[in-house]
């Protein structure tokens, strides 16, 4: 019997950190039992990224992707005048703007204070944002964190601004009733989310626009949070260990992962993998629309400390968003203190 496990990376990077884990990379190379340079080259840079920790090691490997997009309502932004998704951070702001003076202009008191970006200060949203502006919450050699950078502060306080003017709004719960029913230009979202939000779509009351998946937009590129679902293996003897590798192996080759694919409705962690998916593409068009997504993924930090800093970031960014923007600075200080504190008490 082999032994593995599924988790979130920073989580297999704490199993790696007490020595549980196996490098997958003593594998990857192997002659006999790795892969070709071909085969590593077909796995898209972000999956594995998302699998490496600090100090280079492979401790996990991806079997599936999804990622943190933006849901746009392309429909309703066409009779507000735009003809094509925001491919700028300027871009987005003008017309989640437009959408909610159009709310408040209209003759329906009931939609006042709504109409823009539902803005959720999770950190996987933060995040996002960050990797649309160009930046990364790490510092250079992958070790710590650096919130208090000049790229982090401008998306600070761009979120701000997007929620003083008005353009951006809370929710009490998933904003999918507010997206099918103009509410909100746009959502933020796993694509784990899709069917949820086709479904609200069905409801009484709701629209029936034209609605589709886009990235993050930043100043010259744009973005999306890529998750892995990735797998580890746990450390016992050598020929459970290679038993192991050997399953992954099979189970992430291009025919055997499509299939996985079908029934999860994630992404594919190989390029190979999109050729044997297209009808399932044309069956489920928003999965589609995800799919084409995937090459502008980026993944978040493989840390042990990352599941507590997590929560720090959102709280961070609750107090940015209701505070003023000259405490922005102080807030992203206190944020690197807070994270580097984790840091040392996962060492």
């Amino acid at each position: 019997m082999c032994s593995s496990d599924l988790g979130y990376s920073n989580a297999l990077a704490n199993w790696y950190s007490v020595g549980a884990l196996v490098d997958f990379s003593t594998y990857l190379n192997d002659p006999i039992w790795g892969l070709s340079e071909e085969e590593l080259a077909d796995f898209y840079p972000t999956a594995l990224q998302g699998a490496t920790a600090a100090d280079g090691a492979l401790i996990g490997f991806p079997i599936s992707l999804s990622g943190n997009v933006l849901f746009y309502n392309q429909g309703w932004a066409k009779e507000l005048g735009f003809d094509s998704p925001p491919a700028t951070f300027e871009e987005f702001k003008a017309q989640a703007c437009a959408a909610a003076n159009a709310n408040a202009t209209d003759d329906d008191p009931d939609n006042d204070g709504t109409g823009g970006l539902v803005l959720y200060t999770g950190a996987s949203n933060v995040i996002s944002w960050i990797f649309a502006f160009g930046g990364d919450v790490l510092t250079e050699d992958g070790s710590n964190y650096n919130f208090a950078s000049p790229v982090v502060e401008e998306v600070a306080g761009y979120l701000k601004e997007l929620w003083d003017e008005g353009c951006a709004f809370p929710t009490e719960s998933y904003p999918n009733p507010e997206f099918a029913s103009r509410k909100a230009l746009f959502t933020m979202s796993s694509t784990a989310g899709i069917p949820y939000q086709v479904s609200a779509f069905e409801d009484e009351g709701a629209t029936q626009d034209e609605w589709t998946l886009i990235p993050f937009p930043g100043k010259d590129q744009q973005a999306v949070n890529a998750f892995g679902q990735t797998i580890a293996i746990a450390s016992t003897t050598p020929e459970r260990d290679l038993a192991a590798w050997l399953f992954i192996r099979y189970f992430t080759s291009p025919e055997v992962q499509a299939k996985w694919i079908e029934s999860s409705a994630y992404y594919p962690t190989r390029a190979s993998t999109v050729d044997l998916l297209g009808d399932y593409a044309a069956e489920n068009p928003y999965w589609g629309y995800g799919l084409q997504l995937l090459p502008l993924g980026a993944a978040e930090p493989t840390l042990p400390s990352w599941a507590t800093v997590r929560r720090e970031v959102q709280d961070t960014f609750d107090a940015i968003i209701q505070g003023s923007p000259d405490d922005i600075p102080t807030l992203l200080a206190e944020l690197d203190a807070a994270a580097a504190e984790a840091v040392a008490e996962t060492q």
